[in-house]
């Protein structure tokens, strides 16, 4: 009997030591040893890509002419109400305002609008786009002219090890990849985050890139923005491989479970 305790002793050791996930790997942007340490309070300069759209991608145009400026003011306010209220509807439904009110580029890289037609975006940055669009309307509006363009949101994916994984639209132009791992409710704690996968679309394909959560240096990283349609996939550590729990406590009474069922089963075969 008294082995049979020592036994259960050991075991409880052991497991304990191996289930639980050391704080080295749960910590993000920490100054990891053989990288050049970035202080706290220093200023970390990074250049951010112009973003060049894509199949798939959805953007807000905004055309406006001086007549429509003199009756709804420089902000326009008949289509700031309309867009309220899709974005009431879409907040109640769940879905995306400018899925409605968007265009969206095909897979010829065009956007269709009303009298204009076609015009091809793809490969264009947004300013670039706002100047084909503006040219095709010079053909029928003669007037003062006012074009805005903008993405309609970010759209990304969280798959894998985050509390609340699925597929999100976020209404601004930039996020950065802890602020889209926020908005997915964090990694668990068995998450690998020294390993996160993000795939990345670009004209030509798509990519696969690894990034490290855990170093500091993910912030000069060309990859600490996100972008739209990215989809960002994080792997479980080896503990989920073994059945364990999240953490040494978890493990433990999933231990004691197993040890006071098996005490049973032998109580009840004497």
């Amino acid at each position: 009997m008294r082995s049979f305790r020592l036994g259960i002793v050991c075991i409880l050791a052991l497991l304990a030591a191996t289930a639980c996930v050391s704080n080295e790997k749960i910590i993000y942007l920490q100054n990891q040893e053989g990288n050049t340490p970035i202080e706290e309070g220093e200023l970390i300069s990074y250049e951010i890509p112009e973003y060049r759209l894509q199949y798939n991608d959805i953007i807000d145009v905004n055309i406006q002419t001086v007549d429509d400026m003199i009756l709804n003011g420089f902000n326009n306010k008949a289509m700031t109400g309309m867009s309220n209220q899709m974005g009431n509807v879409a907040t109640q439904t769940g879905g995306d305002i400018y899925y409605m009110t968007g265009y969206t580029v095909d897979n010829k890289g065009n956007i269709r609008l009303p009298i204009v037609g076609e015009v091809n975006v793809k490969d264009k940055t947004l300013e670039e786009a706002r100047v084909s669009i503006e040219e095709k309307l010079r053909v029928y509006v003669t007037t003062e002219l006012y074009v805005k363009v903008k993405l309609g949101g970010i759209r990304y994916s969280a798959l894998g090890e985050f509390r609340r994984p699925g597929k999100f639209v976020v209404l601004q132009d930039r996020m950065t990849i802890f602020e889209a791992i926020a908005n997915a409710g964090d990694l668990t704690p068995i998450a690998k985050r020294d390993e996160v996968l993000l795939i990345r679309q670009y004209p030509e394909g798509t990519k696969l890139h690894r990034l490290n959560l855990n170093d500091r240096h993910v912030v000069e990283s060309e990859f600490y923005f996100i972008q739209p349609n990215d989809q960002i996939y994080v792997e479980p550590m080896k503990v989920r491989e073994v059945g364990a729990g999240e953490n040494a406590a978890q493990s433990i009474a999933l231990v004691i479970s197993a040890i006071t069922a098996l005490a049973l089963i032998l109580n009840l075969i004497k």
